[in-house]
């Protein structure tokens, strides 16, 4: 029929994809787990928990600047059971953590969980016996997006990395890692490399 030409392969278990004949008449062979995680990375039905100001942020990834529906996570479901990611944006304080509880134990399987913002991750500056020390005391988080707010690049970096946890079928939690340091914690720079007589 046609040559069989082997696709890229991800992680040990995750994808194999053969191209069968060639041109218009060819086509692609693939695992069954590998196309289901194709199909949830670009079909996220998100359920906004927003309680605080980080809303704001979160209602930009939506504007046209930003687009949060090119990556197949833009309508937004307000009922867990027909969502199956739980963005949990702002301050979470002990009266709400059942309810955020009940509403994640209600969500589809397999259900993801986002932390957005320092609030949401760790509690934030609030340190007191009222506000919830980060959700993952409560449901597993399986990606944190620091910063207060954090910016909605930094948003779509941690909904990037959410799909690429999904495609490996990676469980872990992950943290967005931040697009460049800040001045203080660049210690050295690759000029102090060239000066040997500044160490």
């Amino acid at each position: 029929m046609g040559e069989m030409n082997e696709g890229r392969a991800g992680a040990p278990g995750t994808r194999t994809t053969a191209v069968l004949g060639s041109g218009q008449s060819g086509f692609a062979l693939t695992r069954f787990d590998a196309l289901l995680a194709w199909a949830r990375k670009y079909s996220l039905f998100q359920y906004p928990f927003v309680t605080a100001c980080c809303g704001m942020e979160h209602m930009a990834t939506a504007g046209a600047r930003y687009d949060i529906e090119r990556f197949g996570a833009g309508a937004p479901r307000f009922s867990p059971r027909q969502s199956d990611l739980m963005w949990v944006v702002g301050t979470i304080v002990q009266k709400q953590a059942p309810a955020l509880k009940r509403i994640y134990d209600q969500m589809t399987d397999p259900k993801y969980v986002i932390a957005f913002g320092t609030c949401a991750s760790c509690g934030g500056f609030y340190d007191n016996y009222t506000t919830v020390p980060g959700i993952d005391k409560i449901i597993p988080v399986d990606v944190f997006i620091p910063g207060c707010p954090p910016r909605p690049e930094a948003v779509l970096d941690g909904l990037m990395l959410l799909q690429d946890k999904i495609m490996n079928g990676d469980r872990d939690p992950a943290i967005v890692p931040p697009r460049e340091l800040p001045p203080l914690v660049q210690l050295r720079t690759p000029a102090d490399d060239d000066n040997p007589k500044d160490r």
